[in-house]
C-alpha cells in the first residue's frame, strides 16, 4: 500500500472518532438538563397534579424578609407565696441594770463592822457596814438628859404660870427651850443612824475595796447594789426608724457569753432626743432575769420587730428584671410572659417581698426573661415550678 492511501484511511479514522466523542458528550449534556426542566416543570404544577415521587419541600422565597416559625420559649417559673414575714431591725446595745447604786457614807467614820461578802444578794434594807458609833451614841445620850431637865422645867414653869406666880413669858420660853432640845435629840439621833449604812433597794452586790478598821471620808465609794432582777438594754437606731417605734415591740438578743441562745426583752422608751452628730435615736428596752445570768456592761446583738405582717406576697428575687429604679416581673398568664411592673418590700433569705403588682398563687418567670424580647410571648415551662416561699 503507497504512502497516499496509508495518510487518508489515518485521517478518516480520527474523524470517525473524533465525531464519536463529540456526540457521546451531547448525550451526558442533554440527559442533564431534561431532569432539570421535569423538576421545574413539577414545581410549578405540583398545586394542580397533587403527584410528586418524595416529601415536598417549600423554601421561603429569596429576598421575601418573613422570619422563620418560632415555637414557644422554654423558661422557669415560680409561684407566688402568701407567708408570715416581719420587719426586722438588727442594731447592737449595752445592758444596764434595773437600779444602780454605788453605796456611800454620809459621815466619816471608821468601820466597825463589815455584814456581807462580796457577790452576795442581799435585801432592801438589810445591814451592809457599820461605822464606830461611840462619840455619836454618846452625844444622842446626852441631850436625852437635856430633854429630860426641859421637860420638867417646862412643866413647873407652865404650873406655876396658871397659878399666876410667873409670867406668860417665863411659860413661852421654857417651852421654846425644850423644843431646841428636842431638835438637838432628833439630829443626834440621824447622825447615829448613819454610823449604819443599809441596803437601799434589794439586789446584788459588787466586791468590796476596804476592810474592818479603815478610816472612810464622806463621800468614799465602798460597794455597788444592783438590781439584776429585771436588766435594761440601749440600743441606737438610725432616725430612720423614729416612725416606726413603738413603745412594747418585741426585742430578740444574743449574748457572746451564751452563744446559740435568744432572750427576749420589750421596748419600753424612746429617748425624746435624736442625736444630731450620728443621726440616731436611743431606745431602752426592759427584760427580765430570774437565773441572775446577765449581767450590766454586757454586749448585746439586738432584732426589733417593727412591723408584722401575716400575709405577705414573696417570690425568688432572681424573678426580678430591674429597668433604671424600676422593678419588674414576667408573669405567666394563659401560657403567655406578660411583663408587669412591682413594688417590692423586704429582701429576707433570697426571697423579695412583692408589696404591689402581683398576688398569692401567680407564677412569674425565673430564669430565661432575656429570651423574652417582646411581651405576651409564648412561654413552656421546664420542669416542676418552684414555691415562692
Amino acid at each position: 500500500m503507497n504512502k497516499p492511501a496509508l495518510y487518508l484511511i489515518t485521517i478518516v479514522a480520527a474523524a470517525g472518532l473524533g465525531w464519536w466523542a463529540w456526540s457521546l458528550d451531547r448525550g451526558r449534556q442533554a440527559a442533564i438538563e431534561i431532569p432539570a426542566a421535569a423538576s421545574a416543570n413539577t414545581r410549578s404544577s405540583g398545586s394542580t397534579s397533587g403527584v410528586h415521587d418524595g416529601p415536598a419541600r417549600t423554601p421561603a422565597p429569596a429576598g421575601s424578609g418573613a422570619p422563620a416559625a418560632r415555637g414557644p420559649v422554654n423558661v422557669e417559673a415560680a409561684r407566688a407565696e402568701l407567708v408570715s414575714l416581719s420587719e426586722t431591725a438588727f442594731t447592737v446595745g449595752t445592758l444596764r441594770a434595773n437600779e444602780s447604786v454605788v453605796v456611800k457614807p454620809e459621815i466619816a467614820g471608821r468601820v466597825d463592822r463589815i455584814a456581807f461578802d462580796g457577790g452576795s444578794l442581799v435585801r432592801k434594807g438589810a445591814l451592809l457596814v457599820a461605822l464606830d458609833a461611840t462619840v455619836a451614841a454618846a452625844e444622842a445620850e446626852q441631850i436625852r438628859a437635856e430633854l429630860a431637865l426641859a421637860r420638867s422645867n417646862y412643866q413647873r414653869t407652865a404650873d406655876l404660870a396658871g397659878q399666876k406666880f410667873v409670867s406668860e413669858s417665863a411659860r413661852d420660853q421654857a417651852a421654846s427651850n425644850l423644843k431646841v432640845v428636842e431638835a438637838k435629840l432628833k439630829l443626834a439621833e440621824a447622825k447615829l443612824a448613819k454610823t449604819q449604812i443599809r441596803a437601799p433597794f434589794s439586789g446584788r452586790l459588787g466586791l468590796r475595796n476596804f476592810s474592818v478598821g479603815d478610816f472612810i471620808r464622806e463621800g468614799a465609794e465602798l460597794v455597788v447594789l444592783e438590781d439584776v432582777s429585771q436588766m435594761k438594754v440601749d440600743l441606737r437606731l438610725p432616725e430612720r426608724y423614729l416612725g416606726q417605734l413603738r413603745r412594747g415591740q418585741a426585742l430578740e438578743l444574743e449574748f457572746d457569753a451564751y452563744p446559740g441562745r435568744r432572750f427576749g426583752a420589750v421596748l419600753e422608751a424612746i429617748d425624746v432626743q435624736v442625736d444630731a452628730n450620728g443621726r440616731s435615736v436611743v431606745v431602752r428596752g426592759r427584760m427580765s432575769n430570774p437565773d441572775g445570768l446577765l449581767r450590766a456592761g454586757m454586749f448585746a446583738k439586738a432584732s426589733l420587730t417593727l412591723a408584722q405582717r401575716a400575709n405577705a406576697v414573696v417570690v425568688p428575687e432572681e424573678a426580678l428584671v430591674p429597668a433604671g429604679e424600676l422593678q419588674f416581673v414576667y408573669r405567666i398568664e394563659d401560657g403567655k410572659a406578660m411583663r408587669v411592673r412591682v413594688r417590692i418590700g423586704l429582701r429576707r433569705d433570697g426571697k423579695v417581698e412583692i408589696v404591689e403588682g402581683l398576688r398569692g398563687g401567680d407564677q412569674v418567670v425565673t430564669a430565661g426573661q432575656p429570651r423574652l424580647t417582646r411581651d405576651a410571648t409564648e412561654v413552656q415551662v421546664l420542669g416542676a415550678v418552684r414555691q415562692g416561699g
